[in-house]
């Protein structure tokens, strides 16, 4: 087998190994809580930790293998992300926990974003190349098919620490793969950092999320809490007035002039708010409102995955015939429809009640996939490197967002409430996913707007020569 074939193999299996991570860690989240004794804000704080230092680190990763070669940022990446989940596997508390999982977002953080630079590094022929990217696009579904049945075996048959512990011989098999099959690249392209906005904007994400974790056991009009939305709104505009003025800056503020790439961004956002809010969320209710052992959580989630896998490879032919906007409000719509069906289903209810409406959900996100590609054929050629940087940092801050708000409504509801402790949830997680539907439900007239037909011959963003050429060297 040519050696491309093999590198490939390592780019595919670095990402799977951080998409199976989060899915793997789910259904195992209830386990986890009983074990180190965690309240649910800390056991947000395992999954927002890990989360929120991806994504502030996400841009400054894809920099890194501008200056250093997508090759050395990837493998290193995924030799800290190996090293932080054999520490998270042998964590005692949850304040190691927790450490390691903000470690494992800083590999996370540099390997993710290289991937796609590695893959058209690898094939510079186009055919060959697409069929690279639709390999690796592949791992996304297949992690959310396999993580949570393995994160239910794991939990209910071995230590939850195995949940991160098999992230060890993957790693090592990972880059041992990528330093004997990546071939360094001859030609690197030398920027600078953007650390004025790197230090802005990830100051501005965990002031933000801070508040929203910890805003109801603090107070949300507590001196502490107020301050957290303050800093985050002023690092916010800093980060902006920053980026207005850099000569590299790490996000282009220009590209949001594009119609289809801002609200691609939004509807992108929107459908990443419900998927990591609904994940999260619902592995604690099969388990403890349901009666579902782990594993059986976690097989509840298979068909939707394997669902929407099979109609992400179809999804193109279903464009084709109805428009990029009629099939990602389609899309929108149903995931809408099917969260807020799953608000109804009772304590008393049993996995036929679920299924229907976890394979909706399926089929509305499967018919999201190609939102991503009408955003980057939006693009000028020169600026689709940034402009996939912006697209992968705003999946994570939304997600993010859909952890941290749902969770806080869910925590204000079932303190509030009279109900015995099992009542209690039950209600707030109905009230929370009427919430989240009503959020998603958004997407439906923002992809109607954004996707629409274009009227005039071009929609894009003017591009100054300088920031082409700088936006070229992302890809």
């Amino acid at each position: 087998m040519d050696r491309k074939w093999w590198a490939l193999g390592a780019v595919t299996l670095g990402t799977l190994m951080t998409y199976l991570d989060n899915n793997v860690a789910n259904v195992a989240l209830p386990t986890i809580q009983r074990e180190l004794g965690l309240t649910i804000s800390g056991l947000e704080w395992i999954v927002s930790g890990y989360i929120l230092v991806f994504a502030g680190l996400m841009l400054a990763g894809g920099r890194l293998a501008d200056v250093f070669g997508a090759r050395r940022v990837f493998t290193t990446g995924v030799l800290i992300f190996t090293g932080a989940s054999l520490a998270a596997g042998l964590a005692t508390g949850g304040a190691m926990l927790i450490a390691a999982r903000a470690v494992q977002g800083v590999g996370a953080a540099m390997l993710t974003p290289t991937a796609l630079s590695l893959i058209t590094q690898i094939f510079p022929d186009p055919d060959e190349r697409g069929r690279a990217v639709g390999v690796w696009g592949a791992t996304g579904a297949l992690s959310m098919a396999l993580g949570p049945v393995t994160g239910g075996f794991i939990s209910e048959h071995l230590h939850w620490g195995w949940i991160y512990l098999i992230n060890v011989p993957l790693g090592v098999v990972t880059a041992g793969l990528a330093l004997w099959a990546v071939r360094p690249a001859s030609v690197r392209v030398r920027h600078s950092l953007d650390l004025p906005g790197l230090a802005t904007s990830a100051v501005a994400l965990f002031a933000l999320t801070y508040a929203l974790i910890e805003g109801e056991a603090a107070g949300w009009t507590s001196p502490g809490i107020l301050t957290a939305f303050g800093v985050s709104a002023l690092a916010a505009a800093a980060f902006v007035l920053v980026e207005t003025r850099a000569a590299e800056p790490m996000i282009d503020l220009s590209l949001f002039r594009s119609r289809v790439f801002t609200g691609g961004v939004l509807t992108n956002g929107i459908w990443s708010f419900g998927v990591f809010g609904i994940y999260f969320f619902s592995a604690l209710w099969l388990q403890n409102v349901l009666g579902f052992s782990p594993t059986e959580a976690g097989g509840a989630f298979v068909p939707m995955a394997v669902l929407m896998a099979l109609v992400a490879i179809s999804s193109q032919r279903i464009t084709r015939l109805f428009g990029i906007a009629a099939t990602v409000a389609a899309g929108m719509a149903l995931m809408a429809i099917s969260i807020f069906m799953l608000s109804r289903v009772g304590a008393g209810g049993g996995y036929g009640d679920v299924l229907p409406w976890f394979l909706a959900y399926g089929l509305g996100a499967g018919l999201l996939v190609p939102l991503t590609a009408a955003m980057l054929d939006g693009m000028p050629a020169g600026r689709s490197g940034v402009a996939s940087g912006v697209l992968n940092v705003s999946r994570e801050v939304f997600g993010l967002l859909g952890i941290t708000v749902l969770g806080a409504l869910l925590t204000s509801r079932q303190g509030g409430s009279d109900l015995p402790p099992l009542a209690a949830f039950l209600d707030a997680y109905q009230f929370t996913l009427v919430i989240a539907a009503a959020v998603v439900l958004v997407g439906v007239p923002a992809g109607l707007y954004a996707l629409r037909a274009r009227r005039t011959p071009d929609d894009r963003p003017p591009v100054p020569q300088a920031a082409s050429a700088t936006a070229g060297s992302a890809n």
